[in-house]
């Protein structure tokens, strides 16, 4: 990808409670299977991070429930894939959010996320702290924070402004999604996550996915989209359940998840069946005659629930999207790109 190109132009796989692996049928995001250097190794470049005071340290929870892992243990694991010959030239967004606000007080929490950076492996250095949306060249190499925690930035260097990429709202389960502004980035979140059961797994995905396609009238101002496809409620939609459906479907018996619904989506999209695609003139012969072919333009970053169900296809369609649609001299994109 050119170093040119703005992150709000990229299409990014992301986990939603990347290290919810315990707590079964309540709290299991993903899969055991898929521990976060795996993740990283599929193409996972979105992180959901949510921690908790425990004894002094923070540990990842989710809601009530201890997922175990040490944010030092995180942090380790980011540190080692962005030192990797390998992988040095890749960046990670990772989303941090408070899980104990009733036990914690904000600022402290806030204290601890800052001092446990500055301990870990590659200290602030690693981390790409302005309160923008960067270009790929700019962080590479790097975890851009995402900070939904912070309270005044009073415990960090430049305030708000030194707290990364820091959302000015976000409402509880909105349906419709919501909108907030980073610097001269429009952004467009959906996280309706509270359905009522998985009979609504359907509109659920008709949501999230129509966030992804280009917003009406997008070229007068920057857009980026975060989509969480994951949802969940008790008893009826465990996230499991959600993610990778039950029964089979196929045969008309039982119910498709969301994971597959969306793959299916790409897939139609990626073939020129969905709205919102671009024109591409594209010159065949030496006579320069044209021919139109239809491309898909779908941008955002998607977080998911059990992201390798079914058999990593949701990645592999996610990541394939960030070459389609492009035109040169446009979100940074060049002739020999």
């Amino acid at each position: 990808m050119p170093d040119e190109t703005p992150l709000y132009s990229l299409l990014l796989p992301g986990t939603h409670d990347t290290m919810a692996f315990y707590g079964w049928i309540i709290s299991q995001c993903q899969s055991i299977e898929t521990p976060l250097e795996v993740q990283l190794r599929n193409g996972i470049r979105v992180l959901d991070i949510r921690l908790a005071v425990i004894e002094g340290r923070l540990i990842a929870y989710h809601g009530i429930y201890p997922e175990r892992a040490p944010f030092q243990t995180i942090l380790s694991t980011v540190y080692t894939f962005l030192t990797s010959p390998t992988s040095c030239r890749e960046t990670i967004i990772m989303s941090v959010k408070q899980e104990d606000y009733a036990t914690t007080p904000p600022p402290v929490f806030s204290r601890l996320v800052r001092e446990e950076f500055i301990e870990g492996l590659g200290g602030l250095h690693m981390l790409y702290l302005e309160n923008r949306i960067p270009r790929l060249g700019e962080v590479r190499g790097k975890v851009i924070l995402m900070s939904r925690f912070g309270g005044n930035g009073a415990e960090w260097e430049n305030g708000l402004e030194g707290l990364g990429i820091h959302p000015t709202t976000w409402p509880d389960s909105e349906k419709d999604g919501f909108t907030w502004e980073c610097k001269n980035v429009h952004v467009r979140t959906h996280d309706w996550y509270a359905i009522p059961s998985f009979l609504y797994i359907p509109e659920k995905v008709s949501l999230a996915t129509e966030f992804l396609l280009p917003p009406p009238n997008d070229a007068l101002r920057p857009t980026l989209s975060i989509v969480y496809t994951s949802a969940a409620s008790f008893p009826l939609a465990a996230p499991k359940t959600v993610a990778q459906g039950f029964g089979w479907p196929k045969w008309g018996l039982g119910v498709e998840g969301v994971n597959s619904r969306v793959g299916k989506w790409l897939l139609d999209a990626l073939s020129g069946s969905i709205d919102g695609e671009n024109d591409r003139d594209i010159y065949v012969d030496e006579k320069r005659e044209s021919v139109q072919i239809n491309e898909p333009r779908l941008r955002g970053w998607v977080l998911a629930d059990f992201y390798d169900r079914p058999e990593h296809s949701l990645v592999d369609l996610l990541v394939e999207c960030n070459f389609r649609g492009r035109k040169t001299g446009e979100e940074g994109w060049q002739s020999n790109a």
